[in-house]
C-alpha cells in the first residue's frame, strides 16, 4: 500500500548528488551524468548536484590527515541526502576511482539511499552495480533495486543521451520513485533520532 506523507520536511527538496564515477579521459560517463542530472532536476522533489570525481585531486595513497580535496568530497557526501552513481563497467567491475571516492568517506554515507545509472559494452554495466551493492552494504547504505542501464555496443546512446527516450524515461521514473521514497523515509528517521551503526 502506498500513500503520501504529511511531514513538513517532505516538501523540502531532497539534496541529491549525481556522481560521475569514471575519471578517464574520453569517458562516456560525463555526458550520461549531465543528461541524467538534467532529467532528475525536472523532479520537484529533488535538488540535484552534479559531482565529477575528476575534479577532485585525490591522492593515490590516502594519508592519515585528509587533504583539502578529500575534505571537500566528504563534505559533499555529508550534505547529500541521496545519491545516484553513474558508473561504467570495466573488466567486469567498477572503476578504481569510484572505490577510492567511496572509501574517502565513511559515516557520511550511513543510512542514505543510492541509485545507479550504469553503462558498459555488453551486460549494461550490471556486474559493476552488483559489486557496488556489496560495498555499500558495508556502509549501511540502501541501494534501490531498479537501475537505469545502457549497453554501449547496441547504439542506444548518442552523444551520451538515450535514443529511446520513452523507454529510458520509464526506467528513470521508476528508479527515482524508489530513491525519493527511501530518501524521504530516512530523512524523517534522521530527524527523529541519530543513526547508530
Amino acid at each position: 500500500m502506498t500513500g503520501t506523507t504529511s511531514s513538513p520536511t517532505a516538501r523540502i527538496p531532497l539534496r541529491t548528488a549525481v556522481i560521475v564515477g569514471s575519471t578517464r579521459e574520453g569517458r562516456t560517463g560525463e555526458s550520461i551524468a549531465r543528461w541524467f542530472a538534467g532529467r532528475a532536476a525536472q523532479d520537484e522533489r529533488l535538488t540535484v548536484d552534479l559531482v565529477d570525481l575528476a575534479r577532485y585531486d585525490l591522492p593515490r595513497r590516502l594519508p592519515r590527515r585528509p587533504t583539502l580535496p578529500m575534505r571537500e568530497l566528504t563534505a559533499t557526501i555529508d550534505r547529500a541526502e541521496a545519491f545516484v552513481l553513474v558508473t561504467p563497467e570495466y573488466n567486469h567491475g567498477y572503476p578504481a576511482s569510484l572505490k577510492q571516492a567511496i572509501d574517502v568517506g565513511c559515516d557520511e554515507w550511513f543510512a542514505k539511499p543510492v541509485g545507479f545509472v550504469a553503462y558498459g559494452t555488453g551486460g549494461h554495466g550490471t556486474r559493476a552495480v552488483e559489486q557496488l551493492r556489496l560495498v555499500f552494504a558495508a556502509l549501511h547504505v540502501v541501494t534501490v533495486p531498479d537501475v537505469v542501464s545502457f549497453d554501449l555496443a547496441d547504439g542506444t546512446l548518442h552523444d551520451g543521451r538515450p535514443r529511446d527516450g520513452e523507454r529510458t524515461d520509464v526506467a528513470v521514473r521508476r528508479m527515482l520513485r524508489q530513491l525519493t521514497w527511501w530518501a524521504e523515509a530516512l530523512r524523517e528517521a534522521h530527524a527523529a533520532r541519530p543513526y547508530v551503526a
